[in-house]
């Protein structure tokens, strides 16, 4: 469509021409007419009398306006639409971390959803996934950012009126960072900075200073969360032991010092300041309030609450509060649940998210975020939080949100299905699991790893009927992909990993039951299905490499190869133990001998929750190296 798009331009220009093709529009003279107009606290859109108005506020609620005026001019050519922002800032902070660090053109693909969806700052989560030339071991073969492709995203961001923020670690969380032998004078633990050595100072303001060279933006996340161990290594044992409060002000003063120094207002995590809260909290004085020392001690840096667990308001609420004790209003940063293990936890990202957007609103929060982590291997592609950026964005611009609305703007912005994806989460929500997988169960992922000889949760899936239920998830998920042709490729994966899971899911079950009945023949069939398992899961893993490899640097997917061969390589052995004790070779399988128990550790067992691990505990109880 061509469009003439005139008048207050001034500050979008250069993101319209990015948007164009996004948008499917030409900007042409002798197109349709648009009157853009920039004024405070106003979003709408309309069009009468054959000439369309846009009025926005900050320049990435142009974009989104533009989109909401192409969907309804579609539909009538008399209308006008207003929305009211529900928040200063809203954005959304993706995982650069843990294995899968997004090329620049898919962060520049995020970046334009984003604007159409008018969501208007992005955090890139960097442990060590940045350049920092005075140490050459950070992010050493990880796929780190060069300063340049981080400019280059930044500036793209610019144009689109979306503000990129460094999401860095200044404390903990630096496991993969000092595990070289550069870091051994200022690690306190495994993954955490030795505090009051003045390496680590030295090593800090050289990160700080490589992420002022590369972004424009004047805040910085510098992390400090789940520091759990803080004090507890060599801290110990140079200083004697100290209150973790204590330690962490300190380091934060010195932290800030230097984020002042590079011209930056710095948010840290607010996790650790956690224990103050407690009603018999040491903290408090006789009165029930956190001492005004301890509060004076905090340095001047913006608190981020996160929670992406519970699916009530009121424990949302009662946090806000909390925080607020502490003198400052907290950002929230909630979760898309890509961290789930294969598959994304649509049920609890939803539940969680509707809860916690509410209470936002409630408590008068200005700024919040969705955070799309990748615990474990970054397994689930970032892409399936699309549909949850998108509920996100429906709350920053409606006090009240329903599902038509999340239903036409995600076709929009998106071109998918929002009900089609949701299929998705019954990859890990199957029988046995509570409804909205509220207890994080990993279905899709242990039934998928586990070894079928070991069996290590056969007795947690006994009974319940999987294998059936990936085959009839299997012409579900089909139906979407068809429903969602720009979508195919990550359809085509889901539906091969619910293919695979159909066979495989309780194929040890079977395989014990026929041993124990001593039934040979029936034994002997499973090795048919084996080969059948050991191809498919090569084409699985083949699938998942083309989404991995069109969206992320190369780096980290060895890590997930490895994982695949793993399943692959032991059917060869379950295959080479069976014959051996069909023909006779050996008298018994020792591992099909073994009683199965109930996977219990380290997860506790609860109701709803089939199994959920990281990758070494599902496929051995035995020792494997991290």
């Amino acid at each position: 469509m061509k469009l003439n798009i005139k008048g207050d331009i001034s500050s979008v220009i250069e993101g319209l021409q990015i948007i164009a093709s996004e948008l499917d529009i030409e900007l042409s003279a002798d197109g349709y007419p648009i009157q853009v107009k920039q004024e405070k606290d106003c979003l709408s859109v309309s069009n009468k009398n054959n000439q369309g108005e846009i009025i926005f506020n900050k320049p990435v609620q142009f974009f989104r306006a533009l989109g909401i005026w192409l969907e309804r001019f579609k539909e009538t050519n008399q209308f006008h639409v207003s929305e009211q922002v529900q928040f200063e800032m809203s954005g959304v902070m993706i995982d650069a971390s843990r294995n899968a660090v997004p090329t620049v053109s898919d962060i520049k693909r995020l970046l334009r959803k984003m604007a159409i969806m008018g969501l208007d700052s992005l955090m890139l989560y960097t442990e060590d996934t940045y350049e920092v030339k005075e140490h050459p071991y950070f992010g050493y073969m990880r796929g780190r950012y060069t300063a340049e492709e981080l400019r280059i995203c930044d500036e793209y961001g610019y144009q689109l009126g979306i503000e990129m923020i460094p999401c860095i670690q200044t404390l903990g969380h630096l496991r993969e960072a000092i595990k070289w032998n550069y870091a051994s004078n200022f690690k306190d633990t495994d993954d955490i900075l030795l505090v009051d050595e003045p390496e680590t100072y030295t090593f800090l303001e050289n990160c700080i200073k490589a992420t002022s060279q590369a972004f424009k933006t004047k805040r910085i996340h510098i992390g400090m969360d789940e520091t759990f161990q803080l004090g507890l290594g060599k801290y110990l044992e140079k200083h004697g032991y100290e209150n973790h409060i204590e330690i962490m002000n300190r380091h934060l003063q010195k932290v800030v010092a230097l984020t002042e120094k590079y011209g930056y207002k710095p948010m840290i995590w607010s996790d650790m300041y956690s224990p103050l809260f407690a009603e018999d909290s040491n903290y408090r004085d006789e009165d029930g309030q956190i001492r005004s020392d301890i509060i004076d001690g905090i340095p001047d840096v913006e608190l981020v609450y996160w929670n992406y667990y519970d699916n009530k308001q009121e424990v949302y609420e009662n946090s806000f509060k909390h925080h607020k004790e502490l003198g400052r209003k907290p950002i929230f940063a909630g979760g898309a649940w890509t961290w789930n293990g294969i598959a994304p936890n649509y049920g609890k990202a939803v539940a969680t998210t509707e809860a916690s957007m509410r209470a936002c609103k409630k408590e008068e929060i200005q700024e919040v975020f969705v955070t799309l982590w990748g615990d474990n291997g970054a397994e689930t592609p970032f892409s399936t939080a699309y549909p949850i950026l998108q509920l996100f964005a429906e709350h920053t611009y409606h006090r009240d949100v329903t599902a038509e609305q999340i239903n036409n703007r995600f076709k929009f912005c998106c071109n998918g299905n929002f009900e089609d994806f949701m299929i998705l989460k019954y990859l890990d929500e199957t029988p046995g699991v509570m409804k909205d997988n509220m207890n994080i169960s990993m279905t899709s992922k242990v039934t998928l790893y586990q070894d079928i000889l070991l069996g290590l949760y056969d007795e947690n899936i006994k009974g319940l009927g999987l294998g059936e239920h990936y085959r009839n998830l299997v012409p579900m998920i089909e139906k979407a992909k068809n429903n969602n042709p720009e979508w195919k490729r990550l359809f085509n994966f889901y539906q091969q990993l619910a293919s695979v899971l159909g066979v495989k899911a309780e194929l040890g079950l079977q395989l014990k039951a026929a041993y124990d009945r001593k039934d040979i023949e029936k034994v002997r069939s499973f090795l048919t299905q084996l080969d059948w398992v050991k191809t498919n899961v090569d084409k699985l893993r083949t699938l998942h490499r083309d989404i991995w490899l069109e969206a992320y640097k190369p780096f980290g997917w060895e890590v997930i190869d490895i994982r695949y061969g793993g399943v692959i390589t032991r059917i060869d052995s379950v295959k080479y133990r069976i014959n051996q004790w069909l023909e006779g070779e050996i008298d018994h399988l020792e591992e099909l001998e073994e009683e199965r128990l109930l996977h219990d550790g380290p997860w506790e067992i609860v109701d709803g929750l089939i199994g959920g691990n990281i990758y070494h505990r599902i496929v051995t109880a035995g020792n494997f190296s991290l």
